[in-house]
């Protein structure tokens, strides 16, 4: 059974910083694109970082592009994701995802992650 597991959510205030991680058991990924979404209360998921599986491109959606960094160890199976001056704007339920292609969409992924919560005070 294939399982991304998401950690290192939480609350932070405005201005701070916060790592997410993400963990896959059950397959390996290390073809795969691994990437982060996420989606605020009455909006749809959106899409936040990607990067393919070797480590040759990294895309950022723009509200997070010079703040938030996307890694990957593949020898662990683990993505990351490194949010720094935090905005009450990301805050948001975080869900990790892996497939096939680099893409941007919601539909080009096949494993989703549970989810983590980010809350930024203002």
């Amino acid at each position: 059974q294939v399982q991304l597991v998401e950690s290192g959510g939480g609350l932070v205030q405005a201005g701070g910083s916060l790592r997410l991680s993400c963990a896959a058991s059950g397959s390996t990924f290390r073809r795969s694109a691994w990437a982060w979404f996420r989606q605020a209360p009455g909006k749809e998921r959106e899409f936040v970082a990607v990067i393919n599986w070797a480590l040759s491109n990294r895309y950022y959606a723009d509200s997070v592009k010079g703040r938030f960094t996307i890694s990957r160890d593949n020898a662990k199976n683990t993505v990351a994701l490194q949010m720094n001056s935090l905005v009450p704007e990301d805050t948001a339920v975080y869900y990790c995802a892996a497939g096939m292609v680099t893409g941007l969409r919601v539909s080009e992924y096949d494993y989703w992650g549970q989810g983590t919560q980010v809350t930024v005070s203002s």
